[in-house]
This record gives structure tokens, C-alpha cells and sequence, in this order.
């Protein structure tokens, strides 16, 4: 039946991608089989009406039931006008055509292979007839060959650098040449050098990652027939996780019989799914043959380390097909959004140089070689775009580097990619993950709950009474040995009924957790891991201070530990038994005969024992409430008590029993031995067999465990809220556990409603539910993996637009190639800038698809901290990372940016003058090291100096983080800023150039002298009009700049007549072009801030 259904792609661009697990298909959006499979038209499906399209998103459900056709139809949200012929190739098309381009050879060149199931022979690689990827794993962005090109590629697709590029080339043409090769190619070389050192340093460190990665092996099998592993860096779970080998290898005498059976392994091909997997193992040379059943517990992925125990296993992924590789996107170069306005304000500026080039030649009357009189302006008149902006810009990036590392307040912050500090001060949605980002992954058993009375952890010692007494009791009536799996009924007669009930119960609950689990207790040896993993038994502790519990969930270790304290001890687990130890020091032994793990989809697990002292089996279950309300018997308190708990945050789990008979078990033994042999629905047919058994249980109790917090999480939530940022929170947890961590942590207030999006499967239930969220107002909304990904597949606009306005958004039960493709939706449908945090490996994705991304080094491991732009130790940091560091880079380099700019500008207006003046001449006004020093020593200390500039202190700008609204408007750095400088910019350079030819007496020279001299002045003292709050530094930089000047002068005699210079009259000619370029530039600012004063200067005042 599940073969039947048929799936289709998100989108053209999309690859097919497979899953295991038919119910989670739709999860991971995987290609219908068949040629019918590869349609790619979104619209044209099978199992649904093409009439939906025309239904409009908001109609009710009794329209949608009834196909009703009153309701206006609605457009589709996606289409859009789209323009034809020559509009549409001049607005944009030609970009289209060549990305198009570039990419259909990128695909040639790298063509998939298609992915398929694979049969592995053991010890007998010849029998393979397909060739698979190398074993290696490389996260470089280039090769010896592409480093160069690559490079070059990315810094002259700027259009800033690549006209720097041209103008530098025309010096070579002897017509053409304005001044000295220096003055152009020096800056240029500068910049491109600075770059590739800095793209090589990140390209080895990249390449000795990678190395230390392919150099790591795995070994040999331990005898017990299980080990432990730790899958940190693939699900971002620091828990140790138990994995089973195949039972029938575990008998063979010798490893080396390992290769002279004939035996191999059937697995399915490659996918995405890192928790599920679905093979064969199959032995032909015993009579019958063996035929094993492989599932995840079989598995140990790439990316995942042996933790406990050793291992030796088949290969059956490698190299590009390893889960940890086809759950990570490859790296991008991430450009901030600052660097991409500059770049729009470049190519105006560039157009306003051709046009004023334009206008000098016209106004010439186009005599002579007129267009090489054109290229001649273009080139007098390039420093309209100044190529220093570059420098400065690059310098201040690393400038906000240090300061970030260098910032005592959050030790430990790592910058990582330093060409986007300034992202930071734009960010407008954060998107978190939540183990081990916003919670320590601790767990704390804080309340028991029996129906009629409730314990919490001041009430404990009276459970530990309970347990005490009842094992006494048990173990006087029958002399010492088990008779028993409860306390006698004789043992109580005396008791109270009431006492005697709540006594039995507490009893029945302790032990079904001490039970019901996946936990093994794991003894450290005495003198260290020496010598062979076999025989170090011999040397281990088995005391209870030695004894530490590991388990694939944070929550089962945290019961059991519970169970230990009131005095219930798991004290050995192998992969059939387990041994309680009683409060008097008695060993329980129980046989395990089956397990049924976790899963996403059936939201509980279960084991089957057996007594070894009564022969008693008994079924226990524990789960979500959510999955277990219908498994249990009838009651009236469940539904109440789950609210209450998750309301105070707590992690919730229901436990129930059922005691089954020899026929009874051996029944559903067999069937579901066949069940888990099924290769097609093997997933549903197992569950079908589990259900059978799974009815009229008998309610225990209810557990609640709490995540314990990062370190001031609140507040830093609370802060960022205010700051108008958006936090989305993508976790690959569980749908309540993930609601829980939201509500602890005040990522949804306690007033706020929340809305909880309904499994979906199909596009009609995506419709309802969708109408059904539409009509939630100032609510969060909570959605899990799988029904996400059915929303986005039919109505992906709608979605993300009804999303994007909640004041807080959920999304549990997310693969780590789910996380990036949110981050993504988010960037194309919103256009605003992503900010990725995350501790895991699992995280990298989206780190790395994210405008901004933060790595967090905890727990599990360094690999997302390494990947990411940012890293921090703390998520408390995140705060002061945005509302300090993010706010100073930004403003500081828009001023800087802009200041630059200005400062080129200002020079070319007093060229256009000077050429105005002089009959449209072509010629220079100022040569050699003047036009040199102009941009260097006589500025560039005072103007560079901006980047200690601050509107508002740090305390400031982290008590009203309100203020950090304001940057993500982008006001400091806009076409009106820009226009303001341009009109200063022409204004003093006009003064400038014309009170120099006015008030000069006799010589040329004198004009340069007075003129230079005045721009000089003026530019330091724009700099400190500019200035909002004085550094040292900044004072020292101005004096210095203007000691150079001045000390210069004796030395520049081929400029400049020094017998002028010295006079009283050059003196107040410069003083007087100087105060009327800047003092009307003054008594502007002067009014503008006592009318219209700026926000963050009401509060400093």
C-alpha cells in the first residue's frame, strides 16, 4: 500500500531524495518511483485534485469538504507578472542566463550517479561489481589548480574591484596614461594579496581538518556483542547510544572465521534519514541459511565515534554517500549585506563618472579624438570611486575582529570569517538549536504522579520509605530469596487499605522504570583502558561510585539515576538480562526478551522480561502522553496532570504494564519475527505486530524531568525579543520535549497561546490546518519535521508568509538538511538576514546557509564551532555579540564607507572644476605623491580612525536593546545618506577649487598650494565633525596626520613654491576657503541635533 503512494519535489532545482521508512517519506520528499516520479510541475499531481488550485487558502472546512462553488477562486501567490523580449534580458536576464549557464556545466561536470541499494560481501570485495566513492570526506572550496582562478573570480565579480582592475590596465596605454603605475596598481595588488593570503590560511586549515578526519579508523568487535557510540556530530545528542551486532557472527570460534563464511549484507541505498535503516544479513553456507533482519541499532554512520567497547564491521557507505556528507551543504562565501549596498552605491557613482566624462567632452564640442579625450576624463575623474575603499573597508573588518576577541565580557568569542562583522548589527531572524544551545542537556527527575497523589523532589525520602519497606517485607516473608515481583499480600494484611494501595503502586512504579529503559550501567576500569577490551573486565570497579549510566536519551539516564536514589539500582545490562539491586543489597535478575526503541512516529518504547525467580513476563511501556492516552486503560487524571507539568516546563512521560502469559508471548514472537524479515513495509508491519499487544494497559504513573537551562537563557531570549529580532527554534527533538524548552525558556512568554500544527500528510489536511492557523492571532506556532515539510511542498508562500508572523516559531523532528532549507525559505521569501546558532554537527548546515552563523563549543564537540562565522562559548553571549559588536561594526562602517567616498568625491569635483575653468582641458590637477599622499599619509589615520567611533556606550546599547530596531531599517548607509554626502561633497570641493582661483595672485602653482592645503584641513576636520565620541587614538591621528603635512612641505618643492607657502597671505587664503567649506556644514549639524536629535541621543543626554 505505501508503494502506491506518490511523492513529488518541492521544486525543479530539487534532488530526488529516498527514504527508508515509508511513513516518513513525505518527510525527507522523496521522488515517486517510476518514470512518472521525475515530474517536476508542482501542481500536476496524482493523489490530489488539480481543483485545489483554484481554492482559495482561507475557505472554510465544510467549502473544502463539499467542494462548494460560492468562493471567489484566489490567484496562485506564486505567480507573478513576468516580463518579455528585451525589458526582461535588460532587467535581470542576463544574469539568468549566465547563472543558468554556469550551472548546467557545473552539473555536467559533476554529475550524481544514481543511487542504489547494494549487496557487500563479506571478505570478498571481487564480488562487487559496483565502484563507489572513495572514503574520504572534503570540505575544501578549491584544489591547487582552481585556488588562484577561484579566488580572482570571487573578488572581481564585485564591480568595485573589477572597474579598479580596467583603470589600473589603462596605464599601460601610453595615450591614456594620467599619472604613475604605482598609484594604481599598488592599492589594487594590496587588496588582492590581502585576500589570498587570508582565502590560503583558511584553505590549509580546512585541508588539515579534513586530514584528520580521513586518518580516523575504526577496529575490532568485542566479544559481548554491543557497543557504544557517540553521534554528537550527527544528531547533535551527547548521549552514548548502544548498538547491536549481528547475533549469529557472535558465535563463530575466531574473528578470522569471519571471512571464510559465505555470508553478506543486503542495504538499501543511500539516504538522508540518519534514524532509520532497513538491510538484510543473510548466511548461506549453514543449513537452512540465516537469514538476519538489519536495523538502525545494526548501524554505526560516519561521523559517529566508538565510545564504549570496540568494533568490526562491514562497509557498506562511503566517501560522498555517508549520511554526515549527504546531510551537509557545501560551504558558501558569504558576502554582508553592507558590502552588497556599497557595491549599488559603486556602480552610481560610476555612472555619474561617465556622465560628467560625458559632459566634459560635449562641452568641448567633440574636437579632435574626442573618445580618447573621453577615456582621459574617465580616468581624471576615477577617483569618484576611490579605490582605498577597498583597504579601509577590509582593515576595519579585521579592526572589529579583534575587538570582538579581545572583548573581556565574552571570553572565548572566536571570529572566524572576518568579512562580515557587520551582519551582525542587521539581523531580523535567529534560528536556534536547543540541545545543547539553549539547554545543557542536564536532566533533573523532578515529580512523580500516581493519579491520586503527587510527589515532588521535597517529598522523595517518603517514595525511598515506600521502597524500603516493601522489599523488606517481600524478602522476610520469603526467607531471603525472590518469591516474588510484589510485596505480598499477606506481607500487608495489617496495613491500611489506603497505605497498602499507594504503597503497591509506588512499588509497581519505581520498578517499571527501573525497568522500562535503554540504559546500561558502565564500570570505569581501575588502572585505565590497558591491553585488550576483552580482558579488562578483570580489572574493573564494580562499586557504585565507579558506575556511570549511558543511554541514547538524556531522560533515561535521569530515571534511572532517580530509581537509584530512592533505592531501585541498575547494576548490570547486557544484551539479554538485567540485574536491580533491592535496598537491602538483593540482586533482581530479569530476562529481556524483546525492545521496541523510540521513534518520531510512535512516540513511546517498550520492553518485554521476564522474572527469573517467578517466570512472570510482564510488558512495560513508556511515552508521551499524546501516544499513550489510548494504549492505556480509562482515567480520569492523565490528560490534566500532562498539562499541568509541561505548564511548569517539565519533559513528561507516561508508564504503563501488562502482564502476558507463555502462549501469549510466544505468539507474538513469532509474528513479529516475520515481521522484522519483511523487506517491503517492513516498518508497518512491525508496528502492527507491537499494536496487537498494545491494548488495555494498566496506567502507572506520570514522570517529569526537567532540561536544565544555559546560563542566563532567559534573559539573553527576553533581550533579543526586544531587539524586534524574530527567534525561530529548529530542533531534532521531540514535539513536546521541544514545546517544554520553549516554554522554560521563555521563548514563548506564558501568556502568549500556542499552536500546535497537526500531523499532516496530504494536501487536503495541509489546507485545513493551514485555514485553521490563519484564524490564530499573536500565537507561536509548534510544527514537526514531517508535517513542515508536506506544507512547503503544496503551499510553501502561505506557509512561510503566515510564519513569519508569529511572535515565535517551533519546528521539531528537523533532519539537519531540514534546518537549512528553512534558513533558505526564509531568506528568499523574507529577504531579511538569517542568524544560525548551533553547538552539533547536525547544526552545520545551517550554520553555514545562514547570512550569520554562531557555533557554540559545548558538549558536542568543536565541529560546529569550526564551521561557523562566530564562535562563542555561551548562548548568554549572543546578546552582547548583537546589541555591542553588531551595532559598532555596522554604523561604523557606513560612516567609514561613506567618509571614503566623500573623500573622493570632494577631489573629483575640484577636478571637474579645475577643467571647467581651463577650457575642459584633460590635464590633472593634482600629480605624483600628492594624489598619493592625499589618500594616505595625510588622511588615512584620522578618516581609518572611525572605527573607534560609538553613538552609545556598550551598557547603553545592551539596557535598551530597542535601539538595535533602527539598524535593520539600514538608515545608516542609504541612497539619502549617500546623496547627503554627495551634496557636501560638491559643495566644499566647489568652494574649494573656486576660492583657490579666486584668491590666487599670479602662479598656477599657487592654486595647488592653496587649494590642497584647505581640502587637507577640511578633511580632518570633516573626521571630527563626523566623530560622535572621541577616542584618543582619534585625537593622535588627527595631530599626526597634520605634522606629516606640514613636515612634507619642505619636501615637496616640485609642487609647491615654498617661499609662498611660508607667507601670512597663503595663510589666511587657506584659513578663509577652509571655514567656509566646513563652518555652514557645522551649524547644520548643530541644528539638526537640537530639532530633530536621533534616538540614542536622548539617551545619552
Amino acid at each position: 500500500m505505501a508503494d502506491q503512494i506518490p511523492l513529488y519535489p518541492v521544486r525543479s532545482a530539487a534532488v530526488a531524495a529516498v527514504a527508508a521508512n515509508r511513513k516518513r517519506a513525505a518527510y525527507y520528499s522523496a521522488a515517486g518511483s517510476g518514470p512518472g516520479g521525475e515530474r517536476h510541475n508542482r501542481y500536476q499531481l496524482e493523489d490530489e485534485s488539480s481543483h485545489l488550485d483554484e481554492m482559495p487558502l482561507m475557505m472554510s472546512e465544510e467549502g473544502f469538504e463539499n467542494d462548494e462553488s460560492d468562493y471567489h477562486t484566489l490567484p496562485r501567490a506564486r505567480i507573478t507578472y513576468r516580463r518579455r523580449g528585451i525589458e526582461w534580458f535588460v532587467c535581470g536576464g542576463w544574469k539568468f542566463l549566465c547563472t543558468s549557464c554556469c550551472d548546467w556545466l557545473i552539473n555536467v561536470c559533476r554529475r550524481k550517479k544514481e543511487l542504489k541499494a547494494r549487496t557487500v560481501w563479506l571478505g570478498c570485495p571481487e564480488k562487487c561489481e559496483e565502484k563507489y566513492p572513495r572514503n574520504s570526506i572534503k570540505n575544501q572550496k578549491y584544489n591547487i589548480f582552481t585556488f588562484i582562478p577561484g579566488v580572482l573570480y570571487e573578488q572581481f565579480k564585485f564591480f568595485l574591484n573589477l572597474y579598479f582592475l580596467v583603470v589600473s590596465c589603462s596605464q599601460f596605454v601610453p595615450a591614456l596614461k594620467i599619472g604613475y603605475l604605482y598609484t594604481y596598481w599598488a592599492p589594487l595588488g594590496f587588496v588582492l594579496a590581502v585576500t589570498m593570503i587570508r582565502e590560503a590560511v583558511d584553505e590549509f586549515r580546512r585541508f588539515q581538518r579534513d586530514k584528520e578526519m580521513n586518518s580516523q579508523l575504526y577496529s575490532k568487535l568485542t566479544i559481548r556483542g554491543s557497543c557504544f557510540i557517540r553521534t554528537d556530530q550527527l544528531d547533535g545528542e551527547t548521549d552514548w547510544k548502544l548498538k547491536v551486532a549481528v547475533s549469529c557472527t557472535q558465535r563463530l570460534p575466531a574473528l578470522g572465521d569471519l571471512f571464510s563464511i559465505n555470508a553478506y549484507v543486503y542495504a538499501q541505498k543511500p539516504q538522508l534519514d540518519i534514524h532509520g535503516f532497513e538491510g538484510t544479513f543473510t548466511r548461506e553456507d549453514s543449513d537452512p541459511p540465516i537469514h538476519e533482519s538489519l536495523s538502525i541499532e545494526n548501524t554505526l554512520w560516519a561521523s559517529t565515534v566508538v565510545a564504549s567497547g570496540t568494533v568490526i564491521g562491514v562497509v557498506i557507505y562511503t566517501g560522498k554517500e555517508t549520511r554526515s556528507v549527504m546531510n551537509t551543504s557545501n560551504p558558501k562565501n558569504k558576502v554582508g549585506l553592507l558590502d552588497l549596498e556599497l557595491n549599488q552605491l559603486t556602480k552610481a557613482l560610476f555612472l555619474a563618472l561617465v556622465a560628467l566624462s560625458v559632459v566634459m567632452v560635449t562641452l568641448q564640442g567633440f574636437v579632435g579624438p574626442w573618445y580618447r579625450n573621453l577615456f582621459r576624463f574617465l580616468l581624471l575623474f576615477s577617483y569618484i570611486i576611490p579605490i582605498s575603499l577597498r583597504v579601509n573597508l577590509d582593515m576595519g573588518k579585521a579592526a572589529y575582529g579583534w575587538m570582538i576577541m579581545r572583548d573581556e565580557h565574552i571570553p572565548g568569542t572566536v571570529v572566524r570569517t572576518s568579512t562580515i562583522p557587520e551582519e551582525l548589527g542587521r539581523l531580523v531572524y535567529l534560528l536556534t538549536d536547543k540541545t545543547g544551545t539553549l539547554t545543557q542537556n542536564e536532566m533533573i527527575f523532578k515529580r512523580l504522579h500516581l493519579g491520586t497523589v503527587s510527589y515532588g523532589t521535597d517529598t522523595m525520602d517518603e517514595i525511598q520509605n515506600h521502597i524500603i519497606n516493601s522489599y523488606s517485607q517481600m524478602f522476610s516473608q520469603g526467607g531471603g530469596n525472590s518469591t516474588g515481583s510484589t510485596p505480598s499480600r499477606k506481607s500487608q494484611s495489617s496495613a491500611p487499605k489506603v497505605r497498602k494501595s499507594v504503597s503497591s503502586r509506588i512499588h509497581e512504579a519505581v520498578k517499571a522504570i527501573a525497568l522500562c529503559h535503554n540504559v546500561t550501567p558502565v564500570y570505569e576500569s581501575r588502572a585505565g583502558v590497558t591491553g585488550e577490551t576483552e580482558y579488562a573486565e578483570v580489572d574493573q570497579d564494580f562499586s557504585d561510585e565507579n558506575r556511570t549510566y549511558q543511554a541514547s536519551s538524556p531522560d533515561e539516564v535521569a530515571l534511572v539515576q532517580w530509581t537509584e536514589s530512592v533505592g531501585l539500582t541498575l547494576v548490570n545490562r547486557d544484551l539479554t538480562s538485567m540485574q536491580l539491586k533491592t535496598p537491602g543489597g538483593q540482586i533482581l535478575t530479569y530476562s529481556i526478551l524483546q525492545i521496541f526503541p523510540f521513534t518520531s512516529e510512535s512516540k513511546r518504547m517498550g520492553i518485554i522480561v521476564r522474572d527469573e525467580s517467578t517466570a512472570e513476563i510482564t510488558f512495560y511501556m513508556k511515552g508521551a502522553d499524546v501516544a499513550m492516552s489510548s494504549i492505556v486503560q480509562y482515567n480520569d487524571w492523565l490528560e490534566e496532570e500532562c498539562g499541568n507539568m509541561a505548564r511548569e516546563g517539565l519533559r513528561t512521560l507516561v508508564v504503563a504494564k501488562k502482564s502476558l502469559t507463555e502462549e501469549q508471548y510466544q505468539d507474538f514472537e513469532n509474528r513479529y519475527s516475520q515481521a522484522k524479515l519483511s523487506i517491503h513495509d517492513r516498518t508497518l508491519k512491525v508496528a502492527a505486530v507491537i499494536e496487537s499487544v498494545e491494548r488495555e494497559m494498566e496506567l502507572l504513573c506520570l514522570t517529569g524531568v526537567e532540561d536544565q537551562l544555559q546560563a542566563d537563557v532567559r534573559p539573553a531570549l527576553e533581550m533579543l525579543r526586544n531587539a524586534g529580532i524574530k527567534i525561530w527554534m529548529l530542533t531534532g527533538d521531540k514535539l513536546e520535549t521541544a514545546t517544554c524548552i520553549a516554554k522554560s525558556s521563555h521563548l514563548v512568554s506564558r501568556t502568549q497561546d500556542i499552536h500546535i500544527f497537526r500531523p499532516v500528510t496530504n494536501r487536503g489536511e495541509a489546507h485545513l490546518e493551514l485555514n485553521a492557523f490563519r484564524r490564530k492571532h499573536d500565537c507561536a506556532l509548534v510544527i514537526a519535521g514531517d508535517s513542515l515539510e508536506v506544507c512547503l511542498k503544496y503551499y510553501e508562500h502561505e506557509f512561510v508568509e503566515l510564519a513569519c508572523q508569529c511572535p515565535a516559531v517551533v519546528c521539531c523532528r528537523c533532519s539537519p538538511t531540514q534546518k537549512a532549507h528553512i534558513v533558505k525559505l526564509l531568506q528568499q521569501h523574507t529577504g531579511k538576514r538569517t542568524c544560525a546558532v548551533g553547538d552539533g554537527g547536525n547544526d552545520v548546515s545551517m550554520i553555514q546557509a545562514a547570512d550569520c552563523g554562531i557555533g557554540i563549543e559545548g558538549k558536542e564537540g568543536k565541529q560546529a564551532s569550526l564551521a561557523a562565522d562566530f564562535s562563542i562559548t555561551q548562548f548568554k553571549h549572543i546578546g552582547r555579540l548583537l546589541m555591542v559588536h553588531g551595532r559598532n561594526s555596522y554604523k561604523r562602517s557606513a560612516a567609514l564607507g561613506q567618509f571614503v567616498m566623500h573623500r573622493g568625491l570632494i577631489i573629483s569635483t575640484m577636478q571637474a572644476v579645475f577643467s571647467s575653468v581651463f577650457y575642459f582641458a584633460s590635464v590633472p590637477l593634482y600629480q605624483g605623491f600628492l594624489m598619493v599622499g592625499y589618500a594616505t599619509i595625510y588622511t588615512m589615520f584620522p578618516v581609518f580612525s572611525l572605527v573607534l567611533d560609538q553613538d552609545v556606550k556598550p551598557e547603553m546599547a545592551l539596557l535598551y536593546p530597542e535601539l538595535y530596531k533602527d539598524l535593520t531599517k539600514g538608515r545608516s548607509l542609504s541612497f539619502k545618506t549617500f546623496l547627503i554626502w554627495v551634496l557636501i561633497s560638491i559643495y566644499q570641493g566647489g568652494i574649494l577649487m573656486y576660492g583657490a582661483l579666486v584668491l590666487f595672485e599670479s602662479e598656477f602653482v599657487h592654486v595647488v598650494a592653496i587649494s590642497f592645503t584647505a581640502l587637507i584641513l577640511t578633511e580632518l576636520l570633516m573626521v571630527a565633525l563626523t566623530i560622535r565620541t572621541w577616542h584618543w587614538l582619534m585625537v593622535v591621528a588627527e595631530f599626526l596626520s597634520l605634522g606629516c603635512y606640514v613636515a612634507s612641505l619642505a619636501f615637496l618643492n616640485e609642487y609647491f613654491d615654498v617661499a609662498f607657502i611660508t607667507t601670512v597671505t597663503f595663510l589666511w587664503k587657506v584659513s578663509a576657503i577652509t571655514v567656509v567649506s566646513c563652518l555652514p556644514l557645522y551649524i547644520l549639524k548643530y541644528l539638526k541635533r537640537k530639532l530633530s536629535p536621533p534616538s540614542y541621543s536622548k539617551l545619552t543626554s
